[in-house]
């Protein structure tokens, strides 16, 4: 249905506000499925996850795969991270339109010295805080939202300093307004984003033909791994997959960064194959059945 992007400084009330909207959109709909993304999901360290521009760029890195995972027409998707560069919240707003979803931002507007003394009273407490290095670089590359941007668009801002965060603040029925409307010919004042062609026809295969291909190529990895481990060095013609496939001949011992390497090196052939032709399998019996074809060619007799 919908992507929530909270937004904000660091110690601003974002985790506060996603859990309110979630509250206040569970109460309008009974049946509605919210979820929550968030760095606490995946067990990452604040401090560790923002330390350095590459723990960063991971961070950003496995919730954005996360909420592309997640996003669809049936379920609400609140991301509750930082969400401070526009150039991200242009990525999450490309994920929303490839989906064909209503989007919409909340901002917790809040000023740099109640952030800062949050903070500190979260340390006092033994809650979980930032370094303060760490945290004056977040709050010096903040870039705040702005209406007028496509992917900042529509804005609903919170003001945590000057008023509790609850389920039933203006800005938060606001949003959940916007986002449980029912739309029909008169309705102007929700918009639903439309994929592109490119996206709209190829987005679906594509994700399931690079997740079977992925899971695919790992179990014949792991079969040739246990398969060595049991003959102990001896010879490992005709190692069996699952019924119907090729069997794996092998003349010798194969170690598993060289496995590895020749599946990195399959996947990678498979997607430049699929940009001009045909897309990946879908399918795991075909997947593996490639994967086997091609490591016979390699290894084989």
């Amino acid at each position: 249905m919908a992507l929530v992007v909270i937004c904000g400084q660091p110690c601003s009330g974002k985790s506060t506000a996603a859990t309110c909207l979630t509250e206040a959109l569970r109460d309008s709909e009974t049946n509605l499925a919210v979820r929550i993304i968030n760095e606490a999901f995946f067990h990452l360290d604040r401090n560790q996850g923002y330390a350095n521009m590459t723990a960063e760029k991971n961070v950003r890195g496995v919730l954005r795969s996360e909420v592309d995972r997640s996003v669809s027409k049936e379920n609400i998707v609140i991301v509750d991270s930082l969400n401070s560069i526009k150039g991200y919240r242009y990525e999450l707003w490309c994920l929303a339109r490839a989906a064909g979803v209503r989007y919409c931002v909340l901002y917790c507007d809040v000023e740099e010295s109640d952030c800062r003394k949050w903070n500190e009273d979260r340390k006092e407490k033994g809650e979980a805080a930032y370094d303060e290095d760490i945290f004056e670089d977040l709050v010096r590359r903040f870039e705040k939202p702005e209406s007028r941007n496509r992917w900042d668009s529509p804005l609903f801002e919170l003001q945590p300093s000057k008023d509790r965060i609850e389920k039933s603040s203006p800005a938060i029925l606001d949003a959940v307004s916007y986002l449980t409307k029912k739309i029909d010919s008169k309705t102007r004042d929700v918009k639903v984003l439309q994929p592109t062609i490119a996206t709209q026809s190829g987005r679906p295969s594509e994700a399931n033909s690079l997740y079977e291909l992925d899971r695919a190529t790992q179990e014949v990895m792991n079969a040739i791994v246990a398969a060595q481990s049991q003959a102990l060095g001896g010879p490992l013609n005709g190692i069996s997959i699952d019924q119907g496939l090729p069997t794996i001949n092998i003349q010798s011992l194969v170690g598993l960064p060289e496995l590895r390497r020749l599946r990195r090196t399959f996947i990678k052939l498979t997607g430049q194959t699929s940009l001009s032709g045909p897309p990946p399998p879908a399918d795991a019996a075909s997947a593996k059945r490639m994967f086997v074809d091609y490591l016979n060619r390699e290894l084989g007799v």
